[in-house]
């Protein structure tokens, strides 16, 4: 594949990124340092914040620290690149991360479809195209938890159509786990990995919310929920094993605060947009209506604070509409990732967050954890 098709970070920032609050972490070859960049200029803070958690806990929007000059200067490459400073890393830290499923009536039905294919790619087109013809129209308007939409769930039992994807597209609680530990997620221009026994996978392309440790949403960033289709379509018991291995999950490039310029109804409105080129010459595109979501952002924000607190803060992927179907070589077997494969996620007012598909066996392994972090803050003299 030609590496030149992938953005450069520059390309990557939001469109109107001059007028933007954007948070992130960038390693300048001594560790990670959190950064806001504000007015197109790079503000080294972690002497009074030596976290991005510890940042967003006082965010009150006064900036001050080192001025590391403006940000077209910084040589961001990515890192099939090969380049190792200044290296744009994920951009949460000490954060839980937190993700909510099937958010949107036709990821329900792509749920569905996945647990009774058993993980069969060539099955699920013919299951597909039933559930399409049953519930496919009727349960995009029914509101979660709603008289309509328990009478939906008599109607499919009666049929024998109920699954317990529909139980969390349609019933009160909505599905949300954790996605993976504190600091284990990629950022813009690193490997991203899906596991090398899984032979039916693709992208998510989300927003994710990012909340402090009051559980206060406080800004917003692109993510890639890496789905395996296989793995839990064959049981809802594998979630973990298909959701939380290395390099699994991709957020970035950057943080974007909540201000004047960017609010929640930007995400309410957001058109999230996906692209996947391969090195065999195919390419995927396509795009998601944030305002389809069945549940408000703040309602699953909400869900994931009941009866829970997180003190360093979470960020929670939202869901995607998008469930590929476009074949990918033989007919009725659907997509599926390729080595190689670049992966783009859009939307005007976050950016670009752009990935290289590996396996999760081959992708660099995590060996930075909480340990580490804090003996690189402590050596650094940043721990006050």
């Amino acid at each position: 594949m030609n590496m030149n098709a992938a953005p450069s970070i520059l390309e990557s920032l939001p469109k109107d990124w001059q007028e933007a609050t954007l948070v992130g972490r960038l390693d300048f070859g001594q560790g990670p340092t959190p950064v806001v960049i504000r007015g197109g200029r790079v503000i080294d803070v972690s002497n009074s914040a030596p976290t991005v958690s510890a940042l967003l806990q006082s965010w009150g929007g006064d900036i001050s620290g080192d001025n590391k000059g403006v940000f077209q200067d910084l040589d961001i490459k990515h890192s099939w690149e090969q380049q190792t400073s200044p290296k744009l890393l994920a951009p949460i830290d000490l954060q839980v991360i937190k993700a909510s499923g099937v958010t949107f009536a036709t990821s329900a039905v792509e749920r569905v479809i996945e647990e009774r294919a058993r993980g069969d790619a060539e099955k699920a087109h013919e299951i597909r195209n039933l559930l399409q013809e049953k519930i496919g129209t009727e349960i995009r308007a029914v509101v979660p938890g709603s008289s309509e939409a328990e009478a939906l769930k008599e109607i499919l039992i009666a049929e024998g159509l109920w699954s317990q994807y529909l139980e969390v597209a349609i019933g009160p609680y909505a599905e949300i786990f954790t996605k993976g530990p504190a600091l284990s997620s990629v950022g813009w221009g690193d490997y991203i990995g899906v596991r090398s026994d899984s032979n039916w996978n693709n992208p998510e392309p989300e927003v994710a919310i990012v909340c402090n440790g009051q559980g206060e949403p406080v800004g917003a960033v692109l993510g890639n929920d890496v789905n395996l289709r296989d793995i839990e379509g064959r049981s809802a018991l594998l979630l973990g094993k298909a959701k939380d291995n290395n390099a699994s999950c991709s957020l970035g490039p950057f943080i974007r605060m909540f201000d004047d310029t960017f609010t929640m109804d930007d995400i309410r409105q957001a058109i999230v947009k996906l692209e996947v080129t391969g090195t065999d010459g195919f390419r995927m595109e396509g795009e998601s209506s944030m305002a389809e979501i069945s549940r408000d952002p703040l309602n699953l924000v909400g869900q994931a604070l009941s009866e829970h607190q997180y003190p360093d803060g979470f960020v929670i992927f939202l869901g995607t509409l998008f469930a590929p179907t476009q074949d990918r070589g033989t007919e009725g077997r659907g997509f599926t990732h390729e080595v190689g494969d670049l992966v783009q996620i859009s939307t005007e007012k976050l950016g670009i967050l752009a990935n290289q598909v590996t396996t999760s066996a081959e992708a660099p392994p995590w060996t930075f954890g909480l340990g580490e972090l804090i003996k690189n803050l402590a050596s650094r003299g940043l721990l006050k």
